[in-house]
């Protein structure tokens, strides 16, 4: 059996001191409620700003029901906010800066946002697009080699040769 662990005085007062340092310091939630007509979980926050962020974004909530996802609770003081049915806590800090959920929820949600953002299209894309069209496609990342440069064959590159020091 593991022996018990002993908190001193001193201890217990540096943690009290750090947990009001937070409260003074962090974001911590009044209220919070899912706008249904946005799909955005919104917070309003005790320093009296406002953050709402979409709720697919967040772990946990992807897929979930309009009626699911009205049901948040603030809990922790303000510090997490709580889906009951869906099992599921955010934390308050860790959400205003943009942190939805694990590291790999997080890494999978980035690429499906470039991927999004690969597929939008816009009047600027479009007119881009008939303009490298007229020019005769995408311009290349690197210019063609003139007749006068000595180009290498396909698929090598040159790099300068080091002299061996003796």
């Amino acid at each position: 059996m593991a022996a018990e662990a002993k908190v001193t005085d001193r201890e217990i007062r540096a943690a009290i001191k750090r947990g009001r340092e937070a409260d003074r310091t962090e974001p911590r939630a009044a209220s919070a409620r899912y706008d249904a007509g946005s799909g955005r979980v919104v917070m309003e926050l005790t320093n009296g700003c406002s953050f709402a962020f979409p709720a697919r974004f967040g772990q946990g909530l992807e897929g979930a029901s309009s009626e699911q996802l009205a049901a948040v609770e603030v809990q922790a003081g303000g510090r997490a906010l709580h889906w009951e049915e869906l099992d599921v806590d955010l934390g308050v800090a860790p959400l205003v800066k943009g942190i939805f959920g694990s590291a790999a929820w997080m890494l999978e949600l980035r690429s499906e946002m470039a991927r999004e953002g690969g597929r939008a299209t816009s009047p600027e894309k479009a007119r881009a697009a008939r303009e490298n069209g007229r020019k005769g496609g995408r311009p290349r990342k690197h210019p063609a080699p003139s007749a006068d440069d000595e180009a290498e064959p396909a698929g090598r590159q040159s790099f300068p040769r080091r002299r061996a020091v003796a």
